[in-house]
């Protein structure tokens, strides 16, 4: 199991459109990637959509992305990379 733990910088926090494209990257992963709030109040996989958005992630909240299973090392490295890129 690997695990980070990232701020969103995203003004608006995980909203749609960030969420769905979170959503099918996790879905082209072999891993299991979980995402838990920072207060440990909410998780979802990272799979699902509506599931994430109803998280209520704002901006300048930590959550921890934990991935398990398959290629852990690559695709933590592969889903570390898409948060800083899109949240």
């Amino acid at each position: 199991m690997k695990e980070f733990q990232y701020t969103i910088t995203d003004p608006i926090g995980i909203h749609a459109r960030p969420a769905g494209m979170l959503a099918k990257a996790a879905k082209a992963l072999d891993s299991t990637v979980t995402i838990t709030k920072g207060d440990g109040s909410k998780s979802a996989a990272a799979t699902k959509l509506m599931a994430i958005m109803g998280m209520g992630i704002k901006s300048g909240e930590t959550v921890t992305v934990t991935v398990e299973g398959g290629n852990e090392e690559a695709n933590c490295a592969t889903i570390q990379q898409f948060f800083k890129e899109n949240l």
